[in-house]
This record gives C-alpha cells, sequence and structure tokens, in this order.
C-alpha cells in the first residue's frame, strides 16, 4: 500500500468510526507502524488545513475524529437551528470545572469548594455523561468519587485531561485554601 491509499484509507476510517479513533486501533487496521500512522494522520490533517476544507481530522478525546473546521463557526451559526441540548447552567459548568480539575472527587468536596449544595448540577452532568463514578473513596461512608468521561473531552475538544488551560493563580489559590480548610 502507498503513501495515497494509506491515507485513503485513514480518512475513511475516521470518517466511519462511531467515536475518536486511536492511533493504535488506526495502526492494527493498516497493520503499520504507530509512529508512521501518527505522521500519516497529521499529513492527512494538513492537507484538510491547506485545502481549507469545511472539517478536518482533530485529536480529541485520545483519538482521531473529523470536526467541523472552526474558522467557519461563524457561517455554521447563522443556520439558525436550535442547540441539541440547552447549554448547562452556570451550577453545572462550575461543578463541572471543580470535577475536571480535581477528579477524582466527591460531591461533599464539591460542595466544600462551591459552598453551596451540587445534586442538581451533578444529576445534570451524568445524564449528559459529562462526569461519572469512578470509583468510592476510603473513607467513613464510602462515598462516591466522580470523574470526567470521553464525552466530556469530546465535548470540550481536548485530547487528554493535560489540555485543560492552567487554573488563574488567584483561583488555585482559592481552591487550595478551601482544599485545606476541608481537609483539617
Amino acid at each position: 500500500m502507498n503513501i495515497h491509499e494509506a491515507k485513503a484509507v485513514l480518512e475513511a476510517l475516521i470518517f466511519a468510526a462511531p467515536a475518536p479513533v486511536t492511533l493504535r486501533e488506526l495502526a492494527g487496521i493498516l497493520q503499520l507502524h504507530e509512529n508512521t500512522v501518527k505522521v500519516l494522520v497529521q499529513q492527512l490533517k494538513d492537507d484538510y488545513q491547506a485545502k481549507k476544507c469545511g472539517f478536518l481530522p482533530q485529536e480529541v478525546a485520545g483519538g482521531w475524529q473529523f470536526c467541523t473546521n472552526p474558522q467557519f463557526a461563524p457561517y455554521i451559526a447563522q443556520l439558525g437551528r436550535p442547540p441539541r441540548n440547552s447549554p448547562l447552567s452556570q451550577a453545572a459548568l462550575e461543578t463541572l470545572a471543580i470535577i475536571a480539575y480535581r477528579q477524582p472527587i466527591t460531591r461533599t468536596e464539591v460542595e466544600a469548594i462551591r459552598g453551596v449544595r451540587v445534586d442538581s448540577a451533578l444529576t445534570t452532568l451524568e445524564e449528559r455523561q459529562l462526569i461519572c463514578e469512578v470509583g468510592r473513596k476510603d473513607a467513613a461512608g464510602r462515598p462516591i468519587l466522580y470523574g470526567t468521561t470521553e464525552a466530556f473531552l469530546r465535548s470540550f475538544g481536548l485530547r487528554d485531561l493535560k489540555d485543560l488551560p492552567p487554573l488563574p493563580e488567584e483561583f488555585a489559590l482559592q481552591l487550595a485554601a478551601v482544599e485545606e480548610e476541608y481537609d483539617n
């Protein structure tokens, strides 16, 4: 198989996959080394960007999938179609941010940071599959530990949690103070 055929097969695989497909999966199907597939996928992405296509392969949630080219977002917004899901409330977004940055974390720990109850926000985030139970804390009552999901990564266009923007120093200091107070 030559390079052009390999890139065409990669394009078809990424397009047909129902969820982000990993380099390992792609390499296994093509029977090529992962590094070779990584180079080919990057070339495929570069090709799409050079042609200013309406969509392009993006690395999200630990794999590759086709996404709308961000440069065309203003045009897509003009379609005027209602969003599939209503936007998350401010409370749900704050709760999700705390979980994303401090996972695994219990409901009580999230409430200590936010200063209010988070039952409703947790329910919403679980229903949208943005968070899930990742275990139980080894403490009295064995409370549920929450973490983010692959759907969270896809929704926010992240490859992994390392792609989260750094917390502003002021917020990080406040968060550390609340956590220290809670731990004591």
